[in-house]
């Protein structure tokens, strides 16, 4: 602090009287010793001066030309920063598999490191099928369907770090999803929302088979979310989520956020704990399940409300849910109170 450089020795009450033999601005350190009884006048941010172990501030001082009364007491490491308080030659101030925030990038700089490894941001190719979709606010034909699930698809991808490519409504035909080879040549990851089932208008595996497309595995026992595609088009790993749009973005929490985690090299935290059941769910079939819900806390305790209605349809109850209740396969009757594994959805 601005004050004055002195030994503890020289000053172990108020009253005494030393002789100023320099000054040491910040950057400017005084390049002598302080000697009985002298002081170095110091501001904030200078280094202290050799043979000094305390700094009188300068409200607790009366200075006259060369000499410095001190009204206080100097005490052995008063107002002084140590060397390494913050950290140490050698400490580690930022470990692999961290997000950089605004406070890691400060702290690195002020390590003095100029230059570090990072993971840039993967791009995510996603594209909708379907020729029943429409953008929001576009005419729609007769049996139409407003393309919803592409919005919230983007969003998440850059919130988990990704850099969100939309590639577009692409129509029922053969050659239009396999145009998906052509428009995605610089993603790290593709994702198709739609196609991916067993209907005759279901053209993912089909498209893309001539055009490199090795497929990894299809359909998985769980809801909502059971026609689910993974493979690779070429080198390029393929993801397809199904169409029903909450189906496209609970699969996407559960496959699309861990594999941009892997890309990036950071550990991503499933944020799964537990709650009371508010209302009892019946036993399970072999699909697990992810159940929208609502969470209430009472007594300090967290109480999970699940929705009614589950349709994978219903993105309103998605926007307004809490959390998911995760319940295995075969689960059997859950009774009110009991508890069970919820996944936040923040």
């Amino acid at each position: 602090m601005d004050g004055y450089a002195v030994r503890a020795a020289d000053a172990t009450g108020p009253g005494a009287e030393l002789h100023i033999v320099g000054a040491a601005p910040a950057g400017h350190p005084f390049e002598g010793s302080v000697g009985p009884g002298q002081a170095v006048r110091i501001f904030t941010g200078a280094i202290v001066p050799e043979g000094s172990d305390a700094i009188v501030i300068q409200e607790d001082t009366v200075a006259e030309f060369d000499k410095v009364a001190l009204k206080v007491a100097a005490i052995a490491g008063r107002h002084i920063r140590p060397a390494g308080l913050d950290f140490k030659s050698g400490e580690v101030i930022a470990c692999t598999g961290r997000c950089l925030t605004p406070w890691d990038l400060a702290l690195i700089a002020a390590g003095d490191v100029p230059h570090v490894a990072v993971r840039r941001r993967p791009k995510i190719a996603f594209a909708a099928t379907g020729d029943e979709l429409s953008v929001p606010g576009a005419s729609r034909k007769p049996g139409g369907i407003v393309a919803s699930s592409g919005f919230g698809l983007a969003a998440l991808i850059e919130r988990w770090g990704g850099v969100a490519v939309d590639l577009g409504i692409l129509p029922d035909t053969q050659e239009a999803v396999a145009s998906i080879a052509d428009l995605s040549t610089t993603a790290d990851l593709i994702v198709t929302i739609g196609g991916a089932s067993v209907g005759e208008h279901d053209l993912v595996q089909r498209a893309l088979g001539p055009k490199g497309f090795e497929l990894d595995f299809w359909k998985i026992a769980m809801r909502p979310g059971k026609p689910l595609i993974f493979g690779r088009l070429g080198r390029t790993p393929l993801l397809g989520l199904p169409g029903n749009p909450v189906s496209t973005l609970v699969c996407a929490m559960l496959f699309l956020r861990p594999a941009i985690s892997a890309m990036l090299g950071t550990t991503q935290n499933e944020d799964v704990t537990t709650a009371r059941l508010s209302t009892a769910l019946k036993p399970n079939d072999g699909r697990q399940d992810y159940v929208r819900a609502s969470i209430e806390v009472r007594d300090g305790e967290r109480w999970v409300e699940p929705f009614a209605v589950q349709d994978s349809s219903m993105l309103r109850a998605l926007a307004t849910a809490d959390v998911l209740i995760v319940r295995p396969p075969h689960a059997p009757r859950a009774e009110v109170g009991e508890r069970v594994a919820v996944l936040s959805l923040d």
